[in-house]
């Protein structure tokens, strides 16, 4: 045997429970909830659909507010009963009828069916609606008809709703996560910019890969991602102010849209038809598709620009699209002037990033091979960023004529630029280089032809790019394809291990002065230190630019600047078999300027613009004290007479 103890008030409050709930489980999946009204506003039908969404099917038919349904389905499973009593003595021996607590022909009438057909079957419940008790209470008829019940009066309240409060106002319910596609079809119209003209006729396509979005037609050209964006959201923020009512078929704004607008997102798509003006400025009529109801909506000026002018407003104008990480080699070129490119290369084996070496690759001369020169990583780096910000200020034409090609300067352009990148993962192929190529015209361009145009002409690999955009002549600045412009401004560096022991300055001059000798003692540090400056610019030589053509002993500049100084100085480097000594020298011309000063070096054959730096620290020693080995004398004092109190 087997038995089973239950407590008394466990089973008590069961059954009070089963007794005051005037609904059963027949509420736990309503699939189509009607209301009938005796008012001409309060009838409505809602139907939910495999995808649990709601649908308003009466008074028209829209997209119901879910939280408006839960609440009504809510208030329908927890609709309780103050105190019942049955119907089978109602109208005998005196007693109130049906008609008495307006059940007989209620004001409302709820209705709703539960289950599926595709599951099982359907049960069908109809809950009757009477009068308002003297308490503030309503007589509702059971399903049964069996019992009357006195519940509270927040059922109706909670079914008493208009169809502006049953409707979802949202029009687009696909955030931008889902989206994978935004499509734009505009009639002839014109644009919302007035200095653009018209636009008509265009079939418009954005797709997105991944996290980018690239447009399909009626070009193929990369898309900006945060404009998009934007756009989505502000289609996500539109809702529908009022409704106008069914259109019949083959009318309304969805027979004659001047703009069609689709979103398509995981297995789904929406599209709103935007027809005439509504008369309010900017508010529209419109429908969406499947329904023929008729609302307006109230579309921002700049949602409708972007919509309207898509082609230009969502489009990327940055003009190459790269990692500036990622590339390995950049090629300068000028067509326009018949120079020989000029190659900026990465080193191997050294990481991405702002430390990344660069080295200059320049063609030798004659049956010489190609030289190499350290890059000036700074200089790379900051032409990489401006690629990278490149941007179109204006996109002339997505297919130039031949004609468009040669006044614009593409025949032979002024410049062009490739950037050779490496694959993006392990065992991929590289991706194509890009090539931009910036063209200018024979004849200036402007109010007065003095204004400069610079065009921008972008291609993958071999291929030749379509789209043709102007571009700030400023953003680049001067690309220069000589290799010292590239070449690194660092001349010589010296650990901080290494001990300066001697140092003479002198003078090159037929009636210059006697060559200066600076002492150094045991740990490398000079005896005056005045000499400190000019060491520490020998430790580490920085250069302001280099001067072109090789060193010369003549001097500087083909001989034309002679050397006025040079500078010996011994270092002791600590190495695995002791301390080893060696002597820089470095040739220098007189100032020439309030910041020019030249220096020349046999052993790099170079000759360079010394730094400020260098200049103000050789400037004491060559036009200041004769002995710079001597204690710096103190200050005189300034006499009271010269400096009087008071002023």
């Amino acid at each position: 045997y087997i038995f089973k103890f239950e407590h008394a008030w466990r089973t008590e409050a069961a059954s009070l429970e089963a007794r005051r709930r005037v609904l059963g489980p027949e509420t736990a999946d309503i699939r189509i909830l009607e209301v009938k009204s005796t008012s001409a506003a309060g009838s409505f039908r809602v139907v939910r659909d495999d995808r649990d969404q709601w649908t308003l099917q009466q008074p028209l038919e829209w997209p119901a507010n879910p939280a408006a349904i839960s609440a009504i389905i809510h208030e329908l499973q927890l609709l309780e009963n103050e105190v019942s009593f049955p119907t089978q003595d109602l109208g005998k021996h005196g007693n109130p009828t049906l008609a008495d607590y307006g059940l007989a022909t209620p004001k409302l009438v709820v209705t709703f069916e539960s289950g599926s057909a595709k599951r099982g079957a359907v049960t069908r419940t109809e809950l009757k609606i009477g009068d308002v008790t003297k308490g503030n209470r309503l007589y509702v008829l059971a399903p049964a008809g069996d019992r009357v019940h006195v519940v509270n009066r927040s059922l109706v309240e909670s079914i008493s709703l208009t169809a502006d409060q049953l409707r979802l106002d949202s029009l687009f319910t696909i955030p931008v996560f889902e989206a994978r596609s935004l499509s734009v079809v505009t009639a002839a119209a014109p644009s919302v910019d007035p200095t653009r003209g018209s636009t008509g006729g265009l079939r418009i396509r954005l797709r997105r890969d991944r996290d980018r979005w690239s447009f399909e037609t009626p070009i193929v050209a990369r898309a900006n991602k945060l404009a998009v964006d934007t756009t989505i959201n502000d289609l996500n923020v539109l809702r529908a102010r009022t409704l106008v009512g069914p259109a019949a078929k083959g009318t309304g704004p969805s027979a004659t849209p001047s703009l069609r607008i689709m979103l398509e997102g995981n297995g789904r798509h929406e599209t709103l038809y935007l027809g005439e003006s509504a008369g309010a400025p900017g508010e529209f009529l419109a429908q969406l598709e499947g329904r023929a109801a008729v609302f307006t909506v109230v579309m921002p000026p700049r949602l409708l620009q972007a919509l309207r002018d898509a082609q230009i407003e969502l489009r990327e104008k940055r003009l190459l699209d790269f990692d500036p990480r990622a590339v390995t080699a950049i090629t300068l070129a000028s067509p326009l002037a018949g120079q020989a490119p000029l190659t900026l290369q990465r080193l191997e084996n050294t990481a991405a990033g702002p430390n990344v070496a660069w080295q200059v690759l320049r063609r030798g001369e004659g049956t010489q091979g190609p030289q190499t020169l350290g890059a000036d990583t700074q200089l790379v780096q900051q032409l990489l960023a401006k690629l990278a910000l490149l941007s179109a200020q204006t996109f002339e034409s997505d297919a130039p004529t031949a004609a468009d090609l040669e006044t614009w300067g593409f025949n032979r352009p002024e410049r062009e630029i490739t950037l050779t990148l490496a694959p993006s993962a392990a065992g991929e192929s590289a991706p194509p280089p890009q090539v931009l190529r910036l063209g200018t015209p024979a004849r200036r361009e402007g109010p007065s032809n003095n204004r400069r145009v610079v065009y921008a002409r972008v291609a993958l690999g071999n291929e030749q790019g379509n789209s043709i955009s102007t571009v700030d002549p400023e953003a680049l600045g001067p690309i220069r394809l000589d290799a010292l412009a590239w070449r690194s401004r660092l001349v010589q560096e010296f650990p901080a291990t290494a001990r300066f022991t001697a140092l003479t300055l002198t003078d090159l001059a037929p009636a210059g002065k006697p060559p200066l000798e600076m002492k150094f003692d045991a740990a490398g540090t000079p005896a005056n230190l005045a000499v400190a400056p000019l060491v520490n610019c020998l430790r580490r030589l920085q250069a302001n630019s280099f001067v072109a053509g090789a060193y010369a002993d003549a001097g500087a500049d083909g001989g034309q600047e002679p050397w006025r100084y040079r500078i010996d100085a011994t270092l002791s480097l600590p190495g695995g078999n002791g301390e080893q000594s060696r002597t820089i020298t470095l040739l220098v011309t007189k100032r020439l300027g309030g910041a020019k000063q030249l220096a020349g070096n046999r052993e790099i054959g170079a000759v360079f613009e010394v730094d400020q730096l260098f200049i103000d620290a050789l400037w004491p020693l060559t036009e200041g004290a004769r002995d710079p080995g001597a204690p710096a004398a103190p200050p005189a004092a300034v006499p009271a007479a010269v400096n009087p109190p008071g002023r």
